[in-house]
């Protein structure tokens, strides 16, 4: 089936930090737009708001419109306004502004989890912990598990320790919203029929596996995270060098598909 959709990781995808990954500007410009295959950029970073997601990938180069953007952020907010909660958040300054105010009327019913470095001390863990002790009602959200992200300096721990943490204190189970939930890519397909889309991404499990898990196909690049000696099953439908690559993989797939 002709590919008609790309959803495409950030992070280690698309850049790591300030940097495009090799050629993926040009890529992403004149490649696989000019090749008519709609695109929706998907990510579990949780430090950065969209409007700063957004003047990031504008600034090193990208074109994109901000409605093309569905973070888990984007996911967890949805979520926390649905369910009408009051959470505690362990969150960065800018991610929070995604979010609803805090309802100062009311009790913290839930704690909210994303990577927020300056946010995981004890004093803050342990407000999360009696936030979820207070009631057994009281939900633990966790906007994504990883455990590391790509940094310039290396590998760098991702929230996934404290959320575990939190599940072992507390004896609670948490709401998984972002990347590999079937639940994020749903709301980022927003209606596409999944066989007909394909996922580009640096993580074997939370890019890959997840949106196979759903019915799409999975390209995974070798850039950020990338680590090989993991092999993920079902393995990715295409194993490439960079999203360069990856584009040119779709563009290749769409044209034998026209002429068989």
């Amino acid at each position: 089936m002709s590919i008609q959709a790309a959803l495409i990781d950030l992070s280690g995808t698309l850049h790591v930090e300030d940097d495009p990954t090799p050629n993926a500007v040009e890529a992403l410009k004149r490649r696989l737009r000019g090749s008519g295959v709609a695109v929706k950029f998907v990510t579990n970073t949780t430090k950065d708001s969209k409007a700063t997601l957004h003047d990031r990938l504008c600034k090193i180069g990208f074109q994109l419109d901000p409605s093309e953007i569905y973070s888990s952020l984007s996911a967890a907010a949805t979520y926390v306004e649905k369910s009408k909660l009051n959470p505690f958040y362990l969150l960065s300054e800018d991610a929070r502004q995604d979010f609803p105010p805090e309802d100062t009327k009311r009790y913290q019913d839930s704690v909210v989890v994303g990577l927020a470095p300056k946010a995981f001390n004890y004093d803050c863990l342990n407000k999360a912990f009696n936030v979820l002790l207070e009631n057994k009602n009281h939900q633990l959200v966790a906007i994504h598990q990883g455990k590391f992200y790509k940094r310039n300096d290396g590998l760098a721990l991702g929230p996934g320790c404290f959320v575990k943490g939190l599940e072992f204190a507390t004896g609670r189970c948490a709401k998984l919203i972002g990347k590999p939930n079937p639940y994020f890519f749903e709301g980022a397909l927003d209606g596409l029929d999944p066989s007909s889309c394909v996922m580009i991404g640096d993580d074997a499990n939370d890019d890959i596996v997840g949106a196979m898990s759903v019915g799409m196909q999975g390209i995974l690049v070798k850039t950020g995270k990338y680590l090989p000696d993991v092999n993920p099953s079902p393995p990715p439908t295409a194993l490439v060098e960079n999203f360069s690559e990856a584009v040119e993989w779709i563009i290749e797939n769409n044209k034998q598909t026209k002429s068989a």
